[in-house]
This record gives structure tokens, C-alpha cells and sequence, in this order.
């Protein structure tokens, strides 16, 4: 038996919740502690939650000596000066995507990780996902080739935080959240893709943003609604490798298709999944048993429940069971992608690497470091 890993959240809005029921499926997760400012949500959450320790400053949580890591579970804006804050007080840190509000902040957080010799995790669930799993599988056993191109693609036909009825008005405003679709999906996504294409060096990236669809104007107005629906992209990576984007919380369409990786041997969608190859004249559209692959992996391979959640799999890292899956390194790539959409778009034009780490400034809410 591993010891418990004994853990403080903060934050416990909707977000939090989810995080929380995630660990109590966790065995090696002890939850001992939560904070977030306001008191009578935080009491209520300890009672449901069976927590014994509540705090409405998060700095009186990073004072405990008996807590290993903490799950940041706040606004994107408060990601790096909390996170921070936390790896300074010697605790290990999971923290809710995206990474933070710019690619700055993220940079930021990822170098203090670095610097304190702590570990970093960001929530990256599709690295979980059997799709997933099964595409990493296909690749690493050459079966694709060399990977040359991926489209990364997140689909909600009306499905706006707030204004649409879905989540709270913070998650639409740039003072809190700094980004819309391409933050609050588009990071699952093209993180993933990252993940498969074994996250390569970004060279030049162009893109664009649009809010056109109308919305209710009593919601807008209560909202400050002002950021965007849709973004759009396309990525040139180091090694001849390309990755285009459509991310959307807001479109006039009944679907897109899921996300494919193309190499020079086969491709692979992932939903629905599907591996696809030609040989001669010969062409094969294979359908994949995913629930008899996903039983053998749990029956056949050790630590079989590491990789369950990112919540699992961030435990067991913590026991020393498995290696960290490197979910800051693509997180952080992931924030230089889509800082790089936003500022081709207000330029205008394809922009490189080094233009978007020269112009990046910090989002983070003033204060807290």
C-alpha cells in the first residue's frame, strides 16, 4: 500500500467541485484542506465533501506543513501568482487549464516549477481519454510513419459560457478568463494533438477570431461578453510538421469531424476512432476493439489505474509510481499556439515564435504574487 497523498484545493466553484469528486475516486488521495474566499460555499462543500480543514485565504492553506501538493482550481488570470505562490511554500502543483492567461504567466509558472524542483501537472483530461491511449499506442509501434500533419478540432454549436445558460460570466470576460473557445476547449484539443505529434518546436503561426453570432442582449450586457466564439489556426512546427485548428463555442453547424493525426504509413482519427492505411491498391478503414484494448492494459500492465483521470494519474506521480506525463511542457506550448492566434490576428498576419515571446505581457491579477 502507497501512502496518501495528502492534498489542499483552491478554490471551489464549479471547477473545484469537479476536481474534487475526481480525488475521491482516487484511493491514494487525501483531501485535507480547501480555501477559497467566499466562506459559507467553502463551509458547504467541506460538510459535502467530508473536509476537515476550511480557509478563506489561500497563503493560511500554503502555511500547513503536512500538505504535499495543492490543485488550483481559480480563474485563469490567478493561475500564476497562486501557483507560484504555492511552489514557493515547497508544495507540488496541479493546476487547472489552461496553463494561465498568457503565455508569460505560463513561462512564469513552468520556471519556478523548475527552479523549487517541484513537479507541475495541468489538467489535460483528453491525455486520458481510450482514444487517446490507443493512438499513442499506434505511433510509437511506427504504425503511422512519419507524422507530417493534425487537425485539432472542438465542436459546440451553441454552447457560450453564460450567455448560452452553460457556467458563469467570468468565464467570458479577458479581465478574468484573458481568452474563449481557444482557452476554455481549444487547449484539450491542441494539447492533445501536441501529445501525439510528441510535442514539437513551434515555428510560425497564423490565425484568427470571430464574434458574430448574436446572443441575447440582456445577457451580454450582464456578462461584459468580449471575447471570442470561434478561433482558427494554423501551425508550422520544426521538422516539415503542420497542425491547423477550429475551435468552437459558437457556430452555425450541426457538427465537426474529430481530431485526426496523418503520417506517411497511416492516419488515426480520434472521434469516433478510426485507423486508416492503404497498401498498394488496397485501402483499410479499421475499426479498433478500445474497451478489450483498455481491460488488457488495466489486467496486463502495472499501475494500471495511473493513467484512469489526470487526478490518478496525478497521485500516482506523486507516489513515485509512475513518471509525470509531461502535461506543463504541452500546456506551455499550447499558451505560445494560442497567444500566437490572438496576436495574428490583431497584426493581421502569419507571426513567429520569437515575435510572440517578445510581446507577451502578463494578465495575472495584480496583487497575489
Amino acid at each position: 500500500m502507497q501512502d496518501k497523498v495528502r492534498i489542499g484545493v483552491i478554490g471551489v466553484g464549479q471547477i473545484g467541485k469537479h476536481h474534487l469528486s475526481n480525488y475521491q475516486k482516487v484511493a491514494g488521495a487525501e483531501v485535507v484542506a480547501i480555501a477559497d474566499i467566499n466562506e459559507a460555499e467553502a463551509r458547504q462543500v467541506s460538510e459535502t465533501y467530508h473536509i476537515p480543514h476550511v480557509y478563506t485565504q489561500f497563503r493560511d492553506l500554503l502555511q500547513r506543513d503536512d500538505l504535499q501538493a495543492v490543485d488550483v482550481c481559480l480563474h485563469n488570470n490567478l493561475h500564476m501568482p497562486v501557483t507560484v505562490a504555492a511552489l514557493q511554500a515547497g508544495k507540488h502543483v496541479y493546476c487547472e487549464k489552461p496553463m494561465a492567461g498568457s503565455y508569460v504567466d505560463a513561462l512564469t509558472m513552468y520556471e519556478a516549477s523548475r527552479e523549487a524542483n517541484l513537479k507541475l501537472a495541468i489538467q489535460l483530461s483528453t491525455l486520458f481519454a481510450d482514444a487517446t491511449k490507443a493512438a499513442r499506442f499506434l505511433i510509437e509501434r511506427g504504425m503511422l510513419g512519419k507524422l507530417y500533419h493534425a487537425r485539432s478540432t472542438g465542436f459546440r454549436r451553441r454552447g457560450r459560457p453564460y450567455v448560452d445558460g452553460y457556467g458563469s460570466a467570468p468565464f467570458v470576460q479577458k479581465h478574468n478568463a484573458a481568452g474563449g473557445a481557444m482557452y476554455d476547449m481549444g487547449v484539450y484539443h491542441i494539447a492533445n494533438l501536441l501529445y501525439l505529434l510528441d510535442n514539437p518546436q513551434v515555428e510560425r503561426v497564423s490565425g484568427k477570431t470571430y464574434q458574430e453570432i448574436e446572443m441575447d442582449p440582456a445577457r451580454q450586457q450582464r456578462s461584459g461578453y468580449d471575447v471570442e466564439e470561434l478561433g482558427l489556426g494554423f501551425v508550422r512546427f520544426e521538422g516539415n510538421v503542420t497542425l491547423d485548428i477550429i475551435e468552437s463555442w459558437a457556430i452555425h453547424l450541426n457538427d465537426l469531424e474529430g481530431c485526426v493525426v496523418l503520417g506517411s504509413k497511416g492516419g488515426i482519427r480520434l472521434e469516433p476512432f478510426g485507423f486508416y492505411q492503404s497498401v498498394g491498391d488496397l485501402d483499410f478503414d479499421v475499426s479498433v476493439d478500445l474497451g478489450g484494448f483498455d481491460w488488457r492494459q488495466h489486467t496486463l500492465r502495472a499501475n494500471p489505474d495511473a493513467y484512469d483521470s489526470p487526478q490518478h494519474h496525478w497521485v500516482a506521480a506523486l507516489q513515485g509510481r509512475v513518471p509525470l506525463l509531461p502535461t506543463a511542457e504541452l500546456a506551455l506550448n499550447t499558451m505560445l499556439i494560442s497567444e500566437a492566434i490572438y496576436l495574428s490576428d490583431q497584426l493581421n498576419r502569419e507571426v513567429s515564435v520569437e515575435e510572440v515571446r517578445a510581446t507577451s505581457k502578463s494578465s495575472a491579477v495584480k496583487g497575489l504574487t
